[in-house]
Parts: C-alpha cells; structure tokens; sequence
C-alpha cells in the first residue's frame, strides 16, 4: 500500500470516500490538487494552460459522478515574483474552464508561495449519481477515445521536445454531452487519470469483481496516465443504444472486457507526472 492510500485509508470509515466525488444529498464536491513540480513544470504550460487544466481535471470527475457543476472554490498558492500580467493570464485560464462548462467561481483563497499550487473544489449537482461500485457480473467494460498519446507527449517534454498545443496532456478532453445522455444506461464509471490499468484496479475493488479481456491491451495503452477519457461499464443490452448515442456526439467506444467473479489488479504503478 503506498502512502496516499495508506492516509485515505484512515478515513475509510467514512462511506463518501473512494469515488470521484463525494455524494451528500443532492451535491456531488469534489477537489483535485494541481501543484508546481508535482503535476506540471511551469516551462511545459502556459499560465492559462495551467489554470485551464487544474479546472478541467476536477470538472471530469463531477462529470463521472453523473452530476453538473455549478461552482468552483479556488485555492492558490501564487510566487511572489508574479507580474500583474501573469495573474491576469492565470485568471483567464480559470474564466474559461468556468465559461465552457457554465460555472460560477464563487470564492476560494490565495496566498504567497515559492511556487504556484493549485487547489480547485467543484460542488456539482445531481440527480442520480454514478458510483463505482456499480459493475456487475456480465457488465461490458469500455472506455471513450483513444489511449496512450498523454504518456507519450510527458516522455517527449521529458526529453525538452515541444508538443502540439492540442494535445490532451496540455488540454483534457471531455465528453459531457455523450456521457450525460448515456448514463441511464451507464452502471459504474470513472476517469482515467492514473492510466487504464491503475483505474481497472480501483474499479475492480469497489465492485468486487475481476475482468476477462477479450484481448490484450498494450502497456503504453494501459499506463498512460492524465487521459481523463471515461472508463464505463453497461448491461449487454443497452449496447446498440449506447453505440448509437456515442455515434451521435463522434465519441470513439473501446469494449475491451467482461465483468467476472473474482478480482483484477496490476503491477503497474499509477501513472502521471
């Protein structure tokens, strides 16, 4: 057990712990920590990317819990050294996650750091959530888009390479529209920020199943990690109608496994910068 699950363990008493976003009521609050040398390097990103991006990782996993967000608290840890200029293109990052997905960012607190850290809570509202520990046995497992481009670009910048402004690791992306409409027929689902492997554990242990695959997926596919691409899973019969809402927003479906008694896990580590 590495550290971060030891100290979330201490807390598993509490029953909202353990998915995307905790549930009470009819609000879903989740918060993902976005830190200088942790989850980026300043010389990777822009300022507005950067901001961008801490809002848009926290934003796919309400949208994962099945449930709309409508506020934003924003926690930041700004350099001293700062321009005015540079807070302006931090806030333009934050004002256009917010402007995209209709979000009211309703407060937060700042404060002088040696690095710029980033703490973003979004409080989103829903009438049905997502959990996942929703698969069942026979389930289909599948998840949106394409796989392995994100560790792909990290290994490039690792190497000073440059890497086009339009990939996901600089800028997520995220299907609400399709993943809305499909949820009725949705049973369990997460995001894929720590690579597919790692996710497929996680999913496995709060299910309490395991998976057989209908074919081998490659490691550079299962362990790219910050993809924020949907890991789902659905009854055989609401396929077709799943298919056919997929069509309809041009989202790409990877049906890769069943769901089965027992249980998955991996030797893969969690995998991000």
């Amino acid at each position: 057990m590495n550290k971060e699950d030891y100290f979330i363990k201490q807390f598993s008493s509490n029953k909202v712990i353990g998915d995307d976003g905790a549930v009470i009521g009819k609000w879903v609050y989740s918060m993902d920590a976005f830190f200088e040398n942790v989850h980026f390097k300043k010389q990777w990103l822009s300022l507005e990317q950067i901001a961008y991006k801490s809002m848009i990782i926290n934003i796919s996993d309400a949208i994962v819990m099945n449930s709309y967000p409508k506020y934003a608290l924003l926690s930041v840890a700004i350099p001293k050294s700062y321009t005015n200029k540079e807070l302006k293109l931090l806030s333009k990052g934050f004002k256009k996650a917010a402007r995209e997905f209709d979000i009211e960012i309703i407060g937060g607190d700042t404060i002088a750091n040696e690095k710029l850290d980033i703490s973003v809570t979004i409080v989103s509202k829903t009438k049905k959530p997502i959990f996942r520990s929703g698969v069942k046995k026979d389930d289909l497992i599948c998840f949106t888009g394409t796989l392995g481009s994100s560790k792909k670009d990290l290994n490039k910048l690792f190497k000073n390479k440059k890497i086009d402004k339009k990939s996901k690791f600089i800028k997520p992306i995220l299907n609400p529209k399709f993943f809305y409409e499909a949820s009725k027929y949705i049973s369990a689902s997460m995001d894929i920020s720590d690579g597919l492997f790692f996710e497929l554990q996680r999913l496995s242990k709060a299910s309490k199943v395991g998976f057989d695959f209908f074919e081998k997926i490659d490691d550079d596919i299962g362990t790219s990690g910050e993809e924020y691409e949907i890991l789902f899973s659905f009854e055989e019969k609401n396929r077709k109608k799943i298919e056919k809402i997929a069509k309809k927003h041009d989202v790409k479906l990877n049906i890769f496994a069943k769901a089965i008694e027992g249980k998955y896990t991996t030797t893969s580590k969690n995998h991000h910068f």
